[in-house]
């Protein structure tokens, strides 16, 4: 049973995330970059490192993607003030242009796909979906963010 949840649960997030993300025809975005900028949209200037921890990305894939992102002009990098070990990324005016036209996009693909649901299965499944990510983060070896 808890085998088939895993395939379940997997299959419906790959399922969900293809249709918002590549559904939206965003600009030639895959997945991981449109994630690297909706961090960066809602959250503002992030560490890089928490860029990737909050994504689940190793280092080296978030270096890449950002390095791409910049070469198209939709991120830059900051030193921290702070702590010159700390880089930042943050949206350009041009990222920030593109995911104020892309997010509604996004957003609507997202209802889309949750639409079979009504608001108390939606409000259940948070529930639940927390429940499990909090039994794992408990079992999990690795220290928590």
């Amino acid at each position: 049973m808890t085998l088939h949840l895993y395939r379940v649960f997997a299959k419906s997030f790959k399922s969900i995330n293809e249709h918002a993300v590549t559904g939206s025809k965003i600009e030639g975005f895959n997945p991981t970059a449109f994630a690297v900028m909706e961090v960066l949209y809602y959250k503002g200037p992030q560490p890089i490192q928490q860029i990737g921890a909050k994504l689940l990305l190793q280092s080296g894939n978030v270096t890449y993607v950002i390095d791409k992102l910049e070469e198209r002009g939709y991120l830059q990098r900051k030193p921290c003030p702070s702590d010159r070990r700390v880089i930042f990324a943050e949206l350009t005016a041009e990222g920030e242009r593109l995911m104020n036209e892309m997010y509604p996009k996004y957003s609507e693909r997202l209802h889309l796909a949750f639409s079979g649901l009504s608001d108390e299965e939606k409000e259940q499944m948070i529930i639940l979906l927390k429940k499990m990510g909090l039994q794992a983060e408990k079992l999990s070896p690795l220290p928590r963010k």
